[in-house]
């Protein structure tokens, strides 16, 4: 068992360090999942975050639903606690991405990200999502909203929730792979090697 847990902690810590280099593939995704579950599975069906203060992880849970509707039953706050828990530099983007967000709410409107109206949070984090609108004054919120849309994204659309929603129904064989016409045509359209 011990060295089967040691395995399962070292996998999740190569997760965690692989979504700030390459990304994370659908196996890594899928074990951070499982983590997640396991965990609230110890705690009656409620997640204890394990890096985030309620603070913190309340206000992520309210980000990756407004960035994804449905983020929530897709695991979204619980994925990002668990691979930030695991990353130092995970760990400083989204905790202080969190302390950014709430100070410069309150530098805009004298009260919290979480506290603020909807309309404030939305014109906020509508400067965040687009680079076009970064200034000197921005740039640690930009970062920190790539990273947070990115990851909730991967959460997401790893999720059973996700999946469903792309309607994935997974490989299956086919006996014969046919290409439209329609594709050959659009394709030989625009090769340089189809006027000829």
């Amino acid at each position: 068992m011990s060295n089967e847990l040691t395995s399962r902690r070292e996998m999740l810590r190569a997760a965690a360090i692989a979504v700030t280099v390459t990304g994370l593939d659908v196996e890594a995704a899928q074990h951070v999942h499982n983590t997640a579950a396991e965990e609230k599975k110890t705690t009656g069906g409620v997640y204890k975050p394990k890096l985030f203060n309620a603070h913190e992880y309340k206000t992520l849970a309210s980000l990756a639903e407004t960035i994804i509707p449905g983020a929530l039953q897709g695991g979204a706050p619980e994925f990002i606690d668990v691979l930030a828990s695991q990353n130092d530099e995970l760990a400083a983007i989204f905790t202080g991405g969190l302390a950014w967000l709430d100070a410069e709410m309150k530098r805009r409107n004298k009260t919290s990200y979480l506290a603020s109206q909807p309309a404030q949070q939305t014109a906020l984090l509508d400067l965040l999502a687009y680079r076009k609108n970064q200034t000197p004054e921005l740039t640690h919120g930009v970062r920190f909203f790539e990273w947070m849309r990115r990851l909730t994204a991967d959460a997401y659309y790893t999720s059973k929730a996700g999946i469903a929603e792309l309607g994935y129904k997974g490989n299956g064989a086919v006996s014969e792979f046919k290409i439209p016409q329609e594709a050959y045509d659009y394709a030989l359209k625009r090769s340089p090697f189809g006027n000829g």
